[in-house]
């Protein structure tokens, strides 16, 4: 049985706390293999630079032995967006995104007004999921479902999951990983 890819979590906003499904698959999957984990490490957690998210990115998929998933949330997924536009595909495996935030809508933290929405590019060379709630108070499902057809994401709805966190009650998100475990099986 093949080895499975190693992550790069990239959080949204201020990281993602302890209890987080992030934090909890990193520590879950870290035990099992530690250099099966990286995640990024930009300066600018509380307000979000891209160009430093973007080097932070690049850091994190060179710290792993081959090309990675990456694990992403909020807004992590603008971030990874506009990191796979520049950079193109070769380097990553595949790529889960959970919860984007709209910013153009009224609750998008204006400490993170430098990140914008997704932008067309060239046919995407790598896996992508785009995970969605019915209900999230940052991003409306229509403007979601646009993201992900900008992107050339697959789609999965998760119901009412609000943003996907820790808030949402989540917890580990086994319904997640099992959506990540079905991802890496098409890698």
């Amino acid at each position: 049985m093949r080895r499975p890819r190693p992550w790069v979590i990239v959080p949204g906003i201020w990281n993602s706390d302890p209890d987080h499904w992030q934090s909890l698959w990193q520590d879950d999957r870290s035990a099992d293999d530690p250099g099966a984990v990286v995640r990024i490490a930009p300066a600018s957690w509380s307000e979000p630079d891209p160009d430093d998210w973007s080097r932070a990115i690049t850091s994190a998929v060179a710290a792993v032995d081959e090309p990675p998933v990456l694990i992403v949330h909020s807004l992590g997924v603008l971030a990874v967006a506009a990191w796979l536009g520049q950079r193109g595909h070769a380097e990553v495996a595949g790529a889960f995104l959970v919860a984007p935030p709209d910013p153009l809508a009224p609750g998008f933290p204006a400490a993170a007004a430098g990140f914008v929405e997704p932008v067309a590019q060239a046919a995407p060379a790598v896996a992508t999921r785009l995970v969605v709630s019915d209900d999230d108070p940052y991003c409306t499902l229509d403007r979601a479902l646009a993201f992900a057809d900008v992107l050339g994401a697959g789609v999965v709805r998760v119901g009412t999951l609000g943003h996907v966190n820790v808030a949402s009650g989540v917890g580990a998100w086994p319904a997640g990983r099992a959506l990540v475990d079905d991802l890496e099986r098409t890698l």
